[in-house]
């Protein structure tokens, strides 16, 4: 990646949020709640994505990530905050505009075995990307799924089988060929490999570097395994209860890691090298939830570093203490 693509980031999201409102549930004719609350999933994240990298997205199951992924992809409408591509604000963009930005912009679903109808054929699933692309001519399409399927490693005969005939990885296969067919330019990868097993995980995360190369495609890679982010990506955000706390470059984080939340995730991570073990930091405390998110530092109630009041009243901001190197806690302030 060159300084000039380095300076002139594909995405920027600035202060981005996503609320959902719960509202009062009944059983019957009885009123179970009264009042209407906010889940506070994604609460006030800014991130620049340049062309040409993979961000790796890192945290709890719970603190927001898919959220924050299909909301920059705009399946979900953010609540407050800006998604900029290319410069363009994408709530600017007119309905009628809308086609163009999904087809620069794709997701890859984690679960592939529930983003594809299982009553439409290969052939059938992937044709629909590409009328979209304006491909009306059914021998063409034809043709371009047999090559889509050449080159994410099936077959030409799978064009008329059903998603039931395939093994995971062959249907996640399917799901990353449906992102290609439109000629995207930025993927959000949500959890791709979560639900495959380890062998199978290795031939996607190799399948996706190789079309990155090729295509020259950008990537928000999200996943809860910090071996794979390590190995995919440039940069590495770490996200807690709906907040980014620290990102990094990729080797700077996982040697030099700042915020105690990262420092009890990476040691977490299992090696069968003796000299690279640490301690396993055990997080105690009260675990928050999006609803009632604490007041001052959010990770205040699990903190083993906090000795500031400070932390109890004061949220704290992000700190560059260099080489992109972005952390947010009363420790560096």
């Amino acid at each position: 990646m060159d300084e000039e693509n380095r300076n002139k980031p594909l995405v920027n999201i600035k202060n981005l949020k996503k609320h959902f409102i719960k509202k009062p549930s009944f059983l019957g004719k009885t009123l179970l709640k009264q009042k209407k609350t906010v889940l506070k999933a994604v609460d006030g994240v800014d991130l620049d994505i340049h062309q040409g990298e993979t961000i790796g997205l890192v945290g709890e199951s719970g603190c927001g990530k898919t959220t924050f992924g299909r909301t920059i992809v705009n399946l979900y409408k953010p609540t407050s905050g800006n998604i900029t591509y290319k410069g363009i604000n994408i709530r600017d963009i007119k309905e009628e505009n809308m086609k163009t930005f999904r087809q620069a912009v794709q997701i890859i679903f984690q679960n592939p075995y529930s983003s594809l109808n299982p009553r439409k054929t290969v052939g059938d699933i992937l044709s629909v990307p590409l009328k979209n692309r304006g491909i009306t001519d059914k021998t063409e399409r034809e043709v371009k799924i047999g090559k889509l399927l050449n080159r994410v490693g099936l077959a030409p005969r799978h064009i008329s089988s059903y998603p039931h005939q395939f093994s995971g990885g062959q249907r996640q296969r399917i799901g990353i060929a449906r992102a290609l067919a439109v000629q995207p330019e930025f993927i959000v990868a949500d959890e791709p490999v979560s639900a495959l097993d380890v062998s199978v995980q290795a031939q996607i995360i190799n399948l996706l570097q190789e079309l990155q190369e090729e295509y020259n495609l950008t990537y928000l890679f999200i996943a809860h395994d910090l071996s794979v982010i390590h190995y995919v990506s440039d940069r590495v955000a770490v996200m807690y209860l709906g907040k980014v706390v620290e990102i990094a470059e990729t080797n700077e984080l996982f040697n030099n890691s700042l915020h105690p939340y990262t420092k009890a995730l990476l040691s977490a991570i299992p090696t069968v090298d003796r000299k690279k073990r640490q301690d396993r930091i055990i997080l105690e405390g009260t675990v928050p939830t999006p609803v009632d998110i604490p007041s001052g530092c959010r990770f205040k109630t699990r903190c083993f570093m906090k000795k500031d009041k400070i932390c109890d009243v004061e949220e704290p901001k992000f700190i560059d203490i260099g080489n992109g190197h972005k952390v947010a806690c009363h420790l560096y302030r």
